[in-house]
């Protein structure tokens, strides 16, 4: 079997289990939501809120830095100035929650009353499950990067079926509502971060040499930059509409909302296994072919899953849900459903560019975001309307990409060292 074949035959057995191991995770942290037919509408309208916010936490960037990191630096052999970089994030991760639990303090009253909170304790829930947020794609950044694949899958199941048992006992045996239900994505969060923390031990647990920080925020900014603006494009709206539509019809919107992104994060793990593999290769001046093979796998699995949607929503939506959410969740759903098409082609084109160090895209994209945000402020008339500009929005930056990812360019210059 030629390197080639073989590169396939591990690229599909390690995106095979991240696949299960996502949806495995995802249905078990997706079972929360079935607790919906036991709060009312607007305990439930205030969770969906709660976890879009935590979804705008740059998880997804902090995890990409450090997946590029670990990979660059074992390819060429950098582990003690990797292990101070993890341990500096560390810190200054740290840090930074803290300072943002100060400012949630000082406005906490303004932030209960605009998202129509009832019990404050959640913000607070909310706050501890950021710091979790911040630390646990730092160290899944590394398995990532380190292609510990079984054990990033692992950390994904169990921290899903942590999240489920903890809000099903918070519900029915302490008879809690979206507050105790954050606290048990707070208490969930223990077991993916212990995972983290213990499996990546040989790689930040080691003596350190300095490294030039300088040089290493270079790489970062833009990193974070460009995995942010997709972060944006995936979540910002539940927060836009929570603060144009009542709790009530924001609660079918999250719902609606939460069987769409079912779609990217199944896709995901896709351009998850994809990303290291093309920073090892960039690294060492090798070629491959992974970028295209993945796109094209993740846009038969979204279409068939938006068909999916499209077609059985309704048995869907009531197998979860109050059948009251039927009849307004599906006048949202298939729209959702349609908006998440493009934004998984995006992720993967993104995943491509950034492994590549190609971050000349990244200002559009900033641009390109923050044009959303305006037209997200002026049309949402209606929730249909939203996500009518989301697809707008995710279909030009989905074009962007592929301008960037095709477009003639110079001879790629060798990746620059830390």
């Amino acid at each position: 079997m030629g390197s080639s074949a073989e590169s396939r035959v591990t690229f599909f057995r390690q995106s095979s289990w991240m696949m299960f191991a996502t949806v495995a995770g995802g249905v078990l942290m997706w079972g929360v939501h079935f607790l919906a037919k036991k709060i009312p509408e607007a305990e439930y309208s205030a969770l969906g809120t709660l976890l879009a916010a935590t979804i705008l936490i740059p998880t997804m960037p902090l995890q990409m830095v450090f997946a590029q990191q670990t990979a660059f630096a074992l390819a060429t052999d950098r582990r003690a100035q990797l292990a101070s970089m993890i341990r500096f994030a560390w810190v200054g991760t740290a840090v930074l929650w803290f300072a943002v639990a100060c400012v949630v303090l000082v406005f906490q009253g303004t932030i209960v009353q605009r998202w129509q909170i009832t019990n404050p304790a959640a913000i607070w829930a909310t706050v501890f499950v950021a710091l979790g947020c911040l630390w646990q794609p730092l160290f899944g950044g590394v398995l990532q990067g380190a292609q510990n694949f079984l054990w990033l899958g692992w950390a994904n199941i169990l921290s899903g079926a942590a999240r489920l048992a903890i809000s099903v006992f918070i519900v029915f045996v302490l008879h809690g509502y979206a507050a105790g239900i954050m606290t048990g994505v707070m208490l969930s969060l223990a077991v993916p971060l212990g995972i983290g923390i213990w499996q990546t031990r040989t790689l930040w647990a080691v003596p350190t040499a300095p490294f030039d920080r300088r040089q290493l925020l270079e790489q970062i900014i833009p990193l974070m930059a460009g995995f942010g603006a997709f972060q944006f494009f995936f979540s910002a709206d539940t927060m836009f509409a929570k603060a144009y539509f009542s709790a009530n019809d924001v609660a079918y919107y999250v719902a609606a909302g939460v069987f769409a992104r079912a779609l990217v994060w199944a896709a995901g793990p896709l351009a998850t296994v994809m990303f290291p593999k093309i920073v090892h290769s960039t690294a060492r001046a090798e070629k491959t072919d992974l970028m295209p093979l993945t796109l094209v796998c993740t846009g038969l699995l979204v279409g068939a899953g938006a068909a999916v949607l499209v077609i059985f929503g309704p048995w869907l939506v009531k197998l979860v849900y109050k059948s009251s959410y039927v009849g307004v969740t599906m006048q949202i759903l298939p729209w959702y459903a349609c908006a998440m098409v493009p934004l998984s082609l995006m992720n993967v084109l993104v995943n491509n560019l950034l492994a590549q160090a190609r971050f000349k895209v990244v200002p559009w994209l900033i641009l390109l975001a923050i044009c959303y945000a305006i037209a997200l402020t002026r049309f949402n008339k209606s929730m249909v309307m939203i996500l009518q500009t989301l697809i707008v929005f995710s279909l030009a930056a989905l074009c962007l990409c592929a301008l960037f990812t095709w477009r003639k360019r110079p001879v790629r210059q060798k990746q620059e060292t830390n």
